[in-house]
């Protein structure tokens, strides 16, 4: 199965975490890099989530899930050792056409969380689409030792360029001549 790589704009979106263990803390984790409109359902929660909601002021609701419950979310992501309610919360999912993620579920997941790095602006994104997550792992680590340390700063200063400079063909090859300077330099 493979995923097309998509950047999505979360700011107007509802995200819901249903579990409260520690893979619903990575997925928690992940998502904080990008949004806090996450709210997390569940009958108990780990003392690390529990930092995490009083930290960042999360909505949660200490229950169990019922049916129903996903309807005002966009996205949700399901976090349970329980397959068959898993399943239940997907096929109920299709009904509200929300997006939809399964822990060690990839069959009903329509999208996955890739191994990433981000600084700042730059997000770099690896998947292998499930098969080899731990190598995907491996290599964003090897990556992040080879990104510059000061990629933030120069995006900055393109970000500044590009929104300072008026659009046009001049714009783009002023642009596109500095992003090639940058890398051949690293090249050296």
């Amino acid at each position: 199965m493979n995923y097309f790589p998509a950047f999505i704009k979360l700011d107007n979106k509802k995200i819901l975490i249903i579990g409260g263990g520690n893979i619903a803390k990575e997925k928690l984790e992940k998502l904080l890099d990008f949004t806090n409109n996450i709210a997390l359902i569940s009958l108990e929660f780990c003392d690390d989530i529990k930092k995490i909601i009083n930290t960042h002021s999360l909505k949660y609701y200490q229950n169990r899930y019922k049916k129903g419950f996903i309807k005002d979310y966009d996205i949700v992501i399901v976090a349970l050792n329980d397959i068959n309610l898993q399943k239940s919360i997907y096929k109920e999912s299709r009904d509200y056409k929300v997006l939809f993620n399964a822990v060690d579920l990839p069959e009903f997941c329509d999208f996955i969380f890739p191994s990433y790095i981000k600084k700042g602006d730059f997000t770099v994104a690896i998947s292998t689409s499930g098969t080899s997550p731990a190598f995907a792992k491996q290599f964003r680590i090897f990556l992040e030792n080879i990104i510059p340390s000061d990629i933030e700063e120069f995006l900055k200063e393109m970000k500044n360029l590009r929104n300072t400079l008026p659009k046009g063909t001049k714009r783009m090859k002023l642009l596109e001549k500095k992003a090639k300077e940058y890398i051949t330099h690293l090249l050296d």
